[in-house]
């Protein structure tokens, strides 16, 4: 069994991700920004979540997402919430007055240390087009609250691979973290 008090070997070291082996296990962490990734749950002013779509070179597939991407991987430093707005102002054109970070766990705790926070976006304008930066393609939905779940099923049915963590975030807009109603 492998402990924290063993030594790493760097496998692999690349660009973004470096390959870790400690004792018997192997796992994957990133090599900028720390290992922290924001997703961004965010409503429009209209009651309508946003969600993103793009192709994901590892699963070889169309995804449905929540805006996301890493911390202080422009800026060190940057605050969670300060990503997570510039995340979603790059992603979907929208932009938040405030951002609130309501819980950060590990992603796949058996093959990254990376961690993800999940944040509450509110106050949303629109203020450009989204899209992403030059190496993404974006396309932006925003889908009517009460059909979201429904739109979403309906994307998986099409053969989009949705991320597990919509489900959360769904959840997350109806309920504060003690499982009680939004109000």
């Amino acid at each position: 069994m492998s402990s924290k008090t063993e030594p790493a070997e760097v496998m692999y070291d690349g660009q973004y991700l470096r390959l870790i082996r400690r004792g018997t296990w192997e796992y994957a962490e990133r090599a900028h920004a720390g290992g922290l990734a924001a997703i961004i749950i965010a409503v429009t002013p209209e009651d309508k979540i946003v969600f993103v779509e793009q192709f994901r070179v590892p699963l070889q597939a169309k995804t449905i997402e929540m805006p996301a991407g890493l911390v202080g991987d422009i800026h060190a430093g940057e605050s969670i919430e300060v990503s997570a707005i510039r995340e979603l102002e790059e992603e979907t054109g929208w932009t938040a007055e405030h951002a609130e970070v309501l819980l950060i766990g590990p992603v796949s705790s058996g093959s990254t240390n990376e961690r993800i926070a999940f944040v509450l976006a509110t106050g949303l304008r629109r203020v450009g087009p989204g899209g992403g930066d030059e190496d993404e393609n974006i396309t932006v939905h925003e889908i009517p609250r009460a059909q979201a779940a429904a739109w979403l099923v309906g994307k998986l049915g099409e053969g989009y691979e949705l991320d597990a963590k919509l489900w959360a975030g769904l959840w997350m807009i109806e309920h504060h973290l003690d499982g009680t109603p939004r109000g």
